[in-house]
């Protein structure tokens, strides 16, 4: 085979052969008429033997080019094919697991899957969000998102923002403690806190301190139930900004801080999977929109 054969150069033959004219093949092609005569020649100086006749009306296949022409179409339906494999080889498919906490997957990411299934829609996403630990490394989950920074291992961490929190009650519960004659302390206030099992939590922590050895009125193991009774007029909670927004109470304190660093972590085998990727780049690019609801009061 002579080395100077170009296997793109067939493209130009079958436009030929089918438009019958340089000027139709060029359009087709989307190129000049002088390109497209061009290349011709170099195939038929390639291949050594001439592939159409010139007439006055436009190309007329040879008898050459005849017997090629079922070979020329066949090497377009391979270039085809290996276009379409490389486009199946690149999409991106399957199930990826993201464990999150419940206050972030309901009201923020489940919503925003609509965007992401619209460019991958042989994607799937399952949504862990108990209140059990995942650990990444026995592959629970693909990817998290959490509000506490994992230790050291073989994993990926990205910061995603911050999630702002402040002290808030119903309008009717903080004109009432206004009114009162104590209303600069907290020693006559009533609480909404975490149960013990999460007294770690920076809002657990600050309740403490305002507590002064007191229990809280109501203690909860979720955020959904801390808003419920504050809600109710219960007393006051340390609640997300956008969650108590959403809830429609009034911030008494909008800095106590007790922010809490949101992070996306991965295992590092999974960084470059493309399922896996196209999650982490959602939430990324998520999280930057919401950078600024989620932090301020």
């Amino acid at each position: 085979m002579n080395p100077l054969l170009l296997w793109d150069d067939s493209r130009i033959f079958l436009a030929i052969a089918r438009s019958g004219t340089l000027s139709g093949a060029a359009i087709t092609l989307n190129m000049g008429v002088a390109t497209v005569s061009r290349r011709l020649d170099r195939l038929e100086a390639a291949l050594g033997v001439p592939l159409f006749s010139r007439h006055q009306s436009g190309y007329r296949l040879t008898d050459d080019g005849d017997a090629l022409l079922e070979r020329a179409e066949a090497l377009e339906h391979a270039g085809h094919a290996f276009g379409e494999a490389a486009q199946h080889q690149g999409r991106v498919a399957g199930c990826v697991r993201l464990a999150t906490a419940e206050n972030l997957a309901n009201p923020l990411i489940i919503p925003s899957l609509t965007k992401l299934f619209t460019s991958h829609p042989d994607l799937r996403v399952e949504i862990v969000s108990g209140v059990q630990t995942v650990n990444l490394h026995r592959r629970d989950a693909d990817l998290a998102v959490r509000m506490v920074k994992p230790e050291a291992g073989n994993i990926t961490i990205k910061r995603l923002g911050t999630l702002g929190f402040g002290l808030y009650g119903t309008r009717r519960y903080i004109d009432a403690r206004i009114a009162g004659a104590d209303a600069a302390t907290f020693d006559d206030d009533a609480f909404i806190g975490w149960a013990e099992s999460h007294s770690h939590l920076p809002a657990a922590k600050w309740i403490a301190r305002m507590l002064h050895g007191r229990a809280c009125r109501v203690e909860a193991n979720t955020l959904s139930a801390q808003i419920a009774a504050a809600a109710a007029g219960l007393g006051l909670a340390v609640l997300p900004h956008f969650l108590a927004r959403q809830a429609g109470l009034v911030c008494l304190l909008p800095e106590l801080g007790a922010d809490q660093p949101i992070w996306l972590v991965m295992h590092s085998d999974l960084a470059h999977s493309r399922r896996v990727r196209a999650v982490a780049d959602h939430l990324i690019a998520l999280f930057e929109d919401l950078r600024t609801e989620l932090k301020a009061p």
